[in-house]
C-alpha cells in the first residue's frame, strides 16, 4: 500500500524549528511535532506548496534558512487554476474569514492535489471541526474529497 499523501501546512514546520517556548501547549507541540518529524514522517510522502515556502520565508532570516532546511527535499506544489478557484469558495461561503485567505489556500491545495492528509497546528482555521464540516461540504459539491486534517500527534501510531 502507498504511503500516504500528506500535506505539511506551515505551523508544522514552525513549531518543528522554533526555539524551545515558555507557554506549556506550545512547547508540548513541539514536543509532539519533533517526535513525528523522527519517529513517524517516514510513513508518509510529504508535500509543501509555494504557499508554505512563501510563509516560512518570512520574519527573521536565520529562523527563515532554518525551516527552510526542513523541507529542502520536500516537493513543492503549485497553486494551480482549481486550487485558486476551490481557495476562493471557500471564503465566498464565510467558511473562513477573509483574514484567513493563506488557510483556505493551504485547504485547497492539498484538496485538489488529492492528499489523503493535511497536517496542521492551525486550530482555529484549519483544524476546527465546525470548520471543517463546512469546507467537507463545500469541496464534495465541488466535486472533491478533502483530505482529513490532523494534528502531528493524531499520526504518531501506525
Amino acid at each position: 500500500m502507498p504511503a500516504p499523501k500528506t500535506y505539511l501546512e506551515s505551523s508544522v514546520i514552525s513549531y518543528l524549528a522554533a526555539r524551545p517556548s515558555r507557554d506549556i501547549v506550545a512547547t508540548a507541540h513541539q514536543q509532539l511535532t519533533r517526535e513525528w518529524w523522527e519517529q513517524r514522517r517516514h510513513h508518509f510522502d510529504l508535500y509543501v506548496s509555494i504557499e508554505v515556502l512563501n510563509e516560512i520565508r518570512r520574519g527573521d532570516a536565520d529562523a527563515a534558512r532554518n525551516r527552510l532546511s526542513f523541507i529542502e527535499s520536500i516537493p513543492v506544489l503549485e497553486v494551480d487554476v482549481q486550487a485558486r478557484s476551490l481557495a476562493s469558495e471557500i471564503l465566498k461561503t464565510s467558511a473562513l474569514p477573509m483574514k484567513a485567505a493563506a488557510d483556505a489556500m493551504h485547504i485547497a491545495i492539498a484538496t485538489v492535489n488529492g492528499m489523503d492528509f493535511l497536517l496542521t497546528w492551525n486550530c482555529t482555521h484549519i483544524a476546527n471541526g465546525i470548520v471543517q464540516r463546512v469546507i467537507t461540504r463545500i469541496c464534495r459539491e465541488i466535486g472533491y474529497e478533502p483530505p482529513t486534517v490532523v494534528t502531528p500527534e493524531e499520526l504518531m501510531e501506525g
